[in-house]
């Protein structure tokens, strides 16, 4: 096929192989498949950096309020496929590289997955920057720009085993280098008076300067900016050193700032790694207040003004030290009065928090937060002194002035950085309407007495142009058939499917569908880990951070009762099952990593067993990032959505599988709850304790032990994984997990275990009756627009930043 000259893939082509030639330095006849893939993105990208430039125009020529999301983790993903369906080049791009024998969608997979986040709240900042641009509201996003990210996960022997992830080892065509952005970033020394004030001298100094990426909105309405922060040492190579012999000595600076950019989540079990942790967080902190700053002085004069055009957003408590920084300037640096500057400072942050487990509040030893940030220690200080004088001219008593407090006094004492978040923010919102009202009495509850008006719920929502879009093309075609295109624009017009929720004929084309899509992921599984999967099967997916709140122990210790009745039962009509698990284990987190080990050791002996035949299959699939979601979610029947109740913040993938037709099965928690009420009690699979249940439960001696000798299957399950059967190499090596759950149980395994395996049945006399579960994939999928990104940051606009939604 010859392209049309006049046709805009013919300029694509024409600018592809001008791009090939100057750029990539590579005759079209000698490149290689990855230098079109980066001809491919620097075509693509100068069509972006018009519309990019434009968008900063706009920005300046309106004076308008920008909003400065600031986040430890930016989880993109891939970004070619993504940028040219916001773009609406996809078609134009496929056939100029038709043209040349290249398929685009081949072209994609050789891009690597950013290691810029870890799980949830990573891709939630993702989906957060890809709505800010296309709801045409000014945005910077502010994180690191991590060398090697988060572990890259490999499977040997069923163990994870965490390698580097080296996305930049080739460059990244999508970002520039903003050198004139740079500045100083202190650590240590000391604070000294002077006339006018105090002066800090850090003993340390690091130059963070910064690269950008731009973010693409829907429909190339406006394109944002992902800016993010590496680390240079002042003296990178003392050459004095180096020339003495020291070749090790000579490097320590650049070594010393390159490790603030090396790696996400350093482990911190060690003085050390908490050290780096805290390093870290103020390192992007700093450079993005300060970016922050100067650009409001250089265009907007007075930095009192700040509220009125910033609007600075935490997402969690990672970069919590901006309230201090942000004061530091004020004060040390822009003259004002402490009182004033405290104004400001709250008219300008928000705070989201996005969980209720203590240790992730983080809070850090006095000790190592005042050598590392002296001045910083003397303003939380100085906060905490106003915000106690408040409490206690509220009528507080002791007992809520001390969890108020910034600095936890029991014990080792210690710097509540949740605390000061709070304090210093003007709105502080959960994730999910439970979750947010748990804030108000768990964690928060002393705080919320003191500041009654500042917490505030935006349930999380999920791009449905990565999320339905582009990971499901066949679904999206469907979809457009039967209730045309409005949806791709307000993804709450999915609601029309309703009235054709019951149609055999569009639930045939959607089922055809799924099944396209389990197998290509059967394929994927094969090629990647040898393991045959039927794609008519029900496919049971749980793809998340490996945690013992998640529960994935409670999915296995199922999965083997489930092994265990369909051999002593090979007479009854068992539903063939494809168990589906993929995540990653904090580095020293021992527990988690061993329930990986667990289910890789269930999925040797259930899928090596002929007595199951083809009726259970169990997989672990490796390295789980975006780009594997996205070939997941669109083939799973079932989204397992089980946490503890009350400990789930919110979630966004049970919003993301319900979008893609997959059944929920889960407890009442997070975001659960509101997708209940949205698709009907009849299209969700609700099972266990309630939070309240929970929390009376642990008030009340809960006793596991109890539970389980009172339930065969339970009983039975945990002996044989406790006794060896699935770790014959090593009988003990699950002794102290499933102990945990007969001394203690804190995640409710064993209380829940009973309603969860009546669910999974019911869920299985569900399947059996194809259509009524073709319905109810529909009305999940016609109900679920509500959950997309765009609604979640209209609410943030609206009601906490006060800019204004042009979508």
């Amino acid at each position: 096929m010859s392209l049309d000259k006049n046709s805009r893939a013919a300029e694509i082509d024409a600018q592809i192989i001008d791009v090939l030639r100057h750029r990539v330095g590579k005759d079209e006849r000698a490149a290689k498949p990855h230098d079109w893939y980066t001809a491919t993105v620097l075509t693509l990208r100068d069509a972006i950096i018009d519309r990019w430039m434009e968008s900063t125009r706009k920005t300046y020529a309106e004076s308008g309020k920008r909003v400065y999301y600031l986040s430890l983790e930016f989880l993109i993903g891939r970004l070619l496929r993504d940028a040219l369906s916001n773009m609406g080049l996809t078609r134009d791009m496929e056939l100029a590289l038709r043209e040349h024998g290249f398929d685009l969608s081949a072209l994609e997979d050789l891009e690597p997955d950013a290691a810029l986040g870890n799980g949830g709240l990573g891709r939630l900042a993702a989906c957060f920057m890809e709505s800010l641009a296309s709801l045409d509201i000014p945005a910077y996003g502010y994180g690191i720009r991590y060398v090697n990210g988060m572990f890259r996960q490999r499977i040997d022997d069923g163990w994870q085993v965490e390698l580097p992830e080296t996305w930049l080892s080739h460059g990244n065509p999508w970002e520039f280098d903003r050198r004139e952005s740079a500045y100083i970033i202190g650590f240590g020394g000391e604070v000294v008076e002077k006339a006018d004030g105090v002066e800090w001298r850090p003993a340390e100094k690091v130059e963070a300067s910064a690269v950008d990426t731009p973010v693409v909105g829907w429909r190339g309405k406006r394109v944002n900016t992902l800016r993010l922060w590496t680390a240079h040492a002042f003296d990178p190579l003392r050459l004095d050193a180096f020339n003495a012999g020291d070749h090790f000595g000579a490097l320590a600076e650049q070594v010393r700032a390159d490790s603030l950019v090396r790696v996400l989540y350093p482990a911190d079990s060690t003085p050390a790694g908490q050290e780096l942790r805290l390093r870290q967080e103020y390192f992007f902190t700093s450079a993005s207040i300060q970016d922050i700053v100067r650009r409001h002085v250089q265009y907007n004069g007075d930095i009192r003004t700040l509220p009125e055009k910033a609007a600075i957003q935490l997402n969690d408590t990672h970069p919590a030290v901006a309230v201090a920084e942000l004061m530091r300037l004020m004060v040390d640096v822009h003259g004002l009065e402490f009182n004033e500057a405290w104004e400001v400072t709250k008219a300008t942050v928000g705070y989201t928090n996005h969980t209720l487990l203590p240790e992730a509040l983080e809070s850090w030893p006095l000790p190592l937060f005042e050598r590392l940030l002296p001045r910083h220690m003397q303003i939380v200080y100085a906060i905490n002194s106003r915000v106690l004088r408040e409490a206690r001219k509220a009528g507080l008593d002791d007992a809520a002035i001390s969890a108020i407090s910034l600095i936890d006094e029991g014990g080792e004492r210690r710097v509540r950085m949740a605390n000061l978040a709070f304090s210093g923010a003007h709105s502080v919102n959960g994730v999910a309407a439970l979750h947010t009202e748990l804030m108000k009495t768990t964690v928060f509850s002393d705080l919320h007495k003191l500041y009654p008006a500042r917490i505030n719920n935006k349930t999380n929502g999920v791009t449905p142009r990565r999320w339905l879009q582009q990971c499901n093309p066949g679904l999206t075609s469907v979809l457009k058939d039967a209730i045309g295109d409005c949806f791709l624009d307000d993804a709450e017009k999915l609601s029309d499917l309703n009235a054709l929720a019951d149609d055999p004929a569009l639930g045939e084309r959607i089922a055809e569908v799924k099944r396209t899509n389990k197998i290509a992921l059967a394929k994927h599984v094969k090629e990647l880990m040898g393991i045959r999967l039927d794609p008519d099967a029900l496919f049971d997916v749980q793809i998340k951070r490996i945690h013992e709140y998640k529960r994935q122990l409670l999915n296995l210790i199922e999965t083997v009762a489930l092994y265990d009745q369909i051999r002593s039962h090979p007479e009854r009509d068992w539903v063939p099952r494809v168990k589906i698990f993929g995540g990653k284990a904090a580095s020293s987190y021992h527990n988690a990593k061993l329930i990986i080990k667990l289910a890789n050791d269930i999925a040797r002996r259930v899928n090596s067993d002929p007595s199951v035949g083809g009726l259970l299959k169990v997989v672990f699939v490796p390295n789980y990032n975006v780009s594997l979601a996205e070939k997941i979610i669109p083939a799973a029947d079932l989204s397992e959505q089980i946490s503890t109740a009350g400990m789930e913040a919110s979630g966004t993938g049970n919003m993301k599988f319900a979008l893609n037709g997959a059944l929920t099965i889960g407890t009442l928690d997070g975001a659960n709850i509101e997708i209940k009420d949205r698709v009907g009690d009849a299209n969700i699979e609700i099972f266990g304790l309630t939070a309240q249940e929970v929390e009376d439960k642990r008030a009340n001696g809960y006793n596991p032990r109890e539970v389980i000798e009172s339930s065969r299957e339970l009983q039975q399950a945990i002996a044989a994984i406790a006794t060896g059967v699935f770790s014959p190499d090593d009988p003990q090596r699950y002794a102290g997990l499933m102990g945990g759950i007969y001394d203690h149980d804190w995640f409710m395994v064993a209380a829940d275990f009973d309603a969860y395996h009546a669910a999974q049945r019911n869920i299985d006399r569900r399947w059996e009756q194809q259509p009524s579960w073709r319905a109810s994939a529909i009305r999940n999928i016609a109900n679920v627009g509500w959950f997309s990104s765009d609604r979640t940051i209209g609410e943030y606009a609206r009601d906490i930043w006060g800019v204004r939604d042009r979508a």
